[in-house]
């Protein structure tokens, strides 16, 4: 029997359903939940559609609702035993309620072992053409709807905590918040990490930084999309990680290292994106002769450190600069030294 459903595991989801129509032992092999171990509800849409995020006519989305919410029957009645779960749903869209079904998911089916996470909580895949106009007070909206978003992705999250503790990889937005930065931390296993931007108006705390990345102890590579907002230019950020390995940060904007005391580091992308922002000299200065040089602090604080930016480094890159080193620096240090320009 392992070895026929071994065999089954390589077909699609269409062709295992198919399978079971051959004969009785094979319907009932196709129930078993080991055959459904991934619930993707990210596929249908974007693999037909070609492109994330459309508008649809009201009736293109309620046929695909009606895909999603048998799609969650069909993995609830085979039993399903998921190891990854990828989704893509607004958790503030009260009338549609995907938060709900998403915890309806997780509570019918075997999610023990989940290891993998990829969850974009802030947008829906396909959203009905609205054609009613909007008031001057859609800017209020707007905030009560991420409020509405960030609730339902922390009742979600602590769902996530209770029922799949094992998780070792995850991907989603992060709104930053005390209270999700509590609940992440205690996916212990977490041995990949990405992090992306929930909102730009929605800053990050050089504590709650420091902190989410010293409660992983197993986290290997972490990715982060940290936009930080123009009022707290001039902060710092300092990371410590026994365990972390690869740290991107390349996708971040305006993101500063004071202090990196990662032991275990061996490469690191980082990228120093201009904003479009004019300072005059004096407020420059200010604010850079806040910031150490990353050479410096990569020499402190990454004694394995090997690449960076995707270039080897040589073997007494800490001993000495070079030609090459001081060309990645240029791209990726905000100090006085690489940075000298009065556009941000």
């Amino acid at each position: 029997m392992e070895c026929q459903l071994h065999v089954l595991s390589f077909l699609s989801e269409v062709d295992k359903c198919n399978s079971a129509l051959v004969c009785a032992s094979w319907s009932c092999l196709v129930r078993s939940g080991k055959l459904w171990r991934v619930a993707d509800y990210s596929r249908r849409g974007v693999f037909h559609l070609g492109q994330e995020g459309l508008l649809v006519s009201n009736r293109e989305f309620e046929r695909w609702k009606a895909w999603v919410h048998h799609y969650t029957h069909h993995l609830i009645s085979r039993g399903a035993s998921l190891l990854t779960l990828k989704a893509s749903f607004d958790l503030g869209d009260l009338c549609n309620k995907w938060g709900e079904l998403l915890s309806h998911l997780l509570e019918n089916v075997h999610c023990r072992d989940l290891s993998h996470l990829d969850l974009n909580w802030t947008f829906t895949l396909l959203e009905p053409l609205d054609l009613r106009v909007h008031t001057s007070s859609s800017s209020h909206q707007d905030n009560i709807t991420k409020m509405d978003q960030v609730n339902n992705f922390q009742i979600l999250l602590t769902r996530l905590v209770h029922s799949c503790p094992r998780i070792t990889k995850m991907r989603l937005h992060f709104d930053w918040s005390e209270t999700s930065v509590s609940l992440i931390t205690q996916f212990q296993h977490l041995r990949i990490l990405e992090l992306k931007y929930f909102w730009v108006f929605k800053g990050v705390s050089p504590n709650t930084l420091q902190t989410l990345t010293k409660s992983l102890p197993n986290l290997k590579s972490l990715t982060l999309h940290v936009l930080v907002p123009l009022r707290n230019l001039g902060i710092s950020y300092t990371l410590e990680s026994l365990s972390l390995e690869f740290l991107d940060v390349s996708p971040s904007r305006g993101l500063v290292f004071s202090c990196l005391n990662l032991p275990a580091l061996r490469e690191l992308r980082a990228k120093k994106i201009v904003r479009g922002i004019t300072l005059d000299r004096r407020t420059r200065l200010q604010i850079q002769s806040r910031w150490p040089c990353l050479y410096q602090v990569l020499r402190e604080g990454t004694p394995k450190l090997q690449a960076l930016n995707n270039e080897r480094l040589l073997p007494n890159w800490k001993e000495q600069s070079y030609r090459e080193l001081t060309s990645i620096l240029q791209q990726s240090c905000y100090c006085l030294q690489h940075l000298d320009s009065w556009l941000w």
